[in-house]
């Protein structure tokens, strides 16, 4: 069956293909033509005329040449009927020239837009700026210890103007080693008393920082008890103002505060030994100016030579203990507890602690891990404390102990005028007029 086109036989197709012989050559690549054909004889035609077909040449020549791509034949290089291939020129696609859009040589950078970039770089730095600051709050308020109830205080004073802290270093050896217990000379008593405690009172006429003696005298009220919620009636009895708190905690000594000055406690504030001493270390010590004489007492471990010195944590723990070798014992000891929280406050507020991370981070966690706060406390109350604080201890406002009148049975009798006086001033929040001892 012949399956060659119609009037085809084996025959016709000559030795050319398929028999295998040995005289058998390609065909010629054949030129496709990517420009329109003339009108006219642009190949040998004459006018009117159509180009007569070119004959392909003998195989035994090799492959004819092919035709130029583009615009050949045309002297002037212009496209036939407007079509321009492109191809001979040397342009990219789109055309341009040697030079690109806008007259940019090819592979040359545009020039930097500065405006863009620094506009970007301001959002970025501002966009990480409010994540860590809004990370960094609610990293720190989780870390709290709210463990104070002021709602189960009763019989409260009216609040007055400006906010009152109560300020309460304990003597807790919680989490402590006794390894901790010797190297701090902090002994090893079970439990907890108060150390120390203070009225920070900030408002617009200055910062008060007022000292309570722990040996005070004053009257145990009627109160509700924070663990039971048992009501225990007042009997006039007097005892020291610290055995409050050993009797039942935050909310008695609170109650006990109020009741004996009338003044309003707004918030709670309590931190302990070791974390007292881990705030100083965290700051990188706090400089302090140890009184002609020295410091030298052998139950809190001070041993302090005069002049100005930065006390570690553990140096500063002592420094504030130290009662036994003060002329003035228990009234001595709260002027260098008022002296040296205003100077480690100073510290925490300066910009080499609040622009560093690496002090600032461990600083907040140091205290912000031992601290004991009322359910009220925020993170605004402690950042305005402390700011009071550091105000008292740059002379804008003003420390003191509570007015004292004498003692009875070993316990400091306070100035009733004067302490009158002073919880008014407080409440109305004016300059304060009252001097303490």
């Amino acid at each position: 069956m012949n399956d060659w086109p119609e009037a085809w036989s084996d025959e016709n197709r000559g030795d050319r293909y398929g028999r295998g012989s040995a005289s058998a050559q390609p065909e010629g690549a054949r030129a496709m033509r990517q420009v329109r054909r003339p009108a006219s004889g642009a190949y040998g035609g004459g006018p009117g005329q159509s180009a007569p077909r070119q004959s392909a040449p003998p195989y035994g020549g090799g492959v004819p040449q092919q035709p130029a791509y583009g615009n050949a034949g045309y002297a002037d290089d212009t496209a036939v009927d407007g079509y321009d291939s492109g191809y001979n020129t040397g342009q990219v696609y789109g055309g341009g020239g040697p030079a690109g859009p806008g007259g940019r040589a090819r592979g040359e950078r545009p020039a930097p837009n500065w405006r863009r970039r620094i506009k970007w770089t301001a959002i970025t730095v501002v966009t990480v700026l409010v994540v860590t600051t809004i990370g960094t709050y609610f990293w720190a308020d989780s870390k709290l210890n709210r463990e104070v109830d002021l709602s189960k205080v009763i019989d409260r004073p009216d609040a007055g103007e400006g906010t009152n802290y109560l300020i309460v270093g304990s003597d807790s050896r919680a989490g402590m080693s006794a390894e901790e217990k010797k190297k701090l000379h902090t002994g090893s008593a079970e439990g907890k008393r108060t150390d120390s405690m203070m009225i920070l009172h900030t408002g617009s006429n200055g910062d008060t920082l007022i000292s309570l003696p722990r040996d005070s005298d004053v009257e145990i009220p009627t109160f509700v008890g924070s663990e039971s919620g048992k009501t225990y009636k007042g009997t006039g009895r007097h005892t020291k103002l610290n055995a409050a708190y050993a009797e039942d905690g935050p909310e008695l000594l609170v109650r006990t505060v109020e009741y004996n000055t009338g003044l309003h406690i707004d918030h709670y504030v309590e931190i302990g030994f070791a974390g007292f001493a881990n705030i100083v270390d965290a700051v990188g010590g706090v400089e302090i100016t140890i009184p002609k004489g020295g410091m030298k007492d052998t139950k809190s471990g001070a041993d302090f030579e005069a002049g100005k010195q930065t006390l570690n944590g553990e140096e500063a723990l002592a420094f504030v203990r130290t009662r036994y070798a003060l002329k003035a014992s228990d009234l001595d000891r709260t002027k260098n507890q008022q002296k040296f929280l205003a100077a480690l406050a100073n510290q925490v507020a300066t910009p080499s602690t609040v622009l560093n991370p690496f002090k600032l981070y461990p600083t907040m966690s140091a205290g912000l891990d031992t601290l004991i706060v009322d359910k009220d406390m925020g993170l605004f109350d402690l950042a305005d404390m402390f700011w009071a604080m550091k105000s008292v201890n740059s002379g804008d406002g003003k420390s003191m102990n509570m007015p004292i009148s004498g003692s009875t049975n070993g316990n400091l009798v306070w100035d009733k005028a004067k302490v009158k006086t002073l919880v008014d001033e407080l409440k109305n929040d004016e300059k304060v007029t009252v001097s303490g001892n």
